[in-house]
């Protein structure tokens, strides 16, 4: 064998496991983006379900309907046709309008 082959051998090892170890920090660095874009987009979803229900039938249906979506009612505001809701899921908040037909 080649004095050359006999110095560079093994170095794919190394190589390998800095690269699995860079994928491990950037997987955990996303997890709590992930988690967060996930909040996100469930506390819209129950803002507008929020925000409609209450339209058709008044601020205690918006209620019941954002906790049956995992959220908290946090903001209601009635005027005329137009219904506006502020709802909370973790530490996300989302916010959606409706209107009365």
């Amino acid at each position: 064998m080649p004095a050359r082959a006999r110095r560079d051998g093994g170095q794919a090892l190394p190589l390998g496991l800095a690269v699995v170890a860079l994928a491990v920090v950037v997987i955990l660095a996303l997890v709590p983006l992930a988690q967060g874009a996930d909040a996100a987009a469930r506390a819209q979803v129950a803002a507008d379900a929020a925000a409609l229900a209450g339209a058709a039938e008044g601020e205690a249906a918006a209620r019941e309907v954002a906790a049956a979506n995992g959220a908290e009612l946090v903001q209601w505001l009635a005027a005329g046709p137009d219904v506006w809701v502020g709802v909370r899921v973790g530490d996300a908040e989302a916010v959606a309008q409706a209107r009365r037909e």
